[in-house]
């Protein structure tokens, strides 16, 4: 039973170093082709910040007004019929 469980393990080995050597040549050591300058990385790092912090700014902005908002009573969310 052991050689059998052993025997497994080692078909998983070889299937996993063979997944491993082909993913390999997609790793370039060489210098990028299209140079990215400063201000494209500006631009982009700006847009994401952008797109992080507006919304949780929209709510923190927005937060006074929420709080004012009274809450539904429960008996017009479930209306009996």
């Amino acid at each position: 039973m052991g050689v059998l469980w052993l025997r497994r393990g080692s078909r998983s080995l070889v299937r996993t170093k063979a997944v491993l050597q082909d993913s390999r040549p997609s790793i370039y050591s060489k210098p990028p082709r299209h140079h990215i300058g400063a201000g494209q990385s500006f631009f982009i790092m700006s847009v994401f910040a952008v797109a992080m912090l507006a919304p949780a700014g929209w709510i923190l902005h927005h937060l006074p007004a929420y709080r004012q908002r009274s809450r539904p009573d429960p008996q017009d969310l479930n209306p009996k019929t």
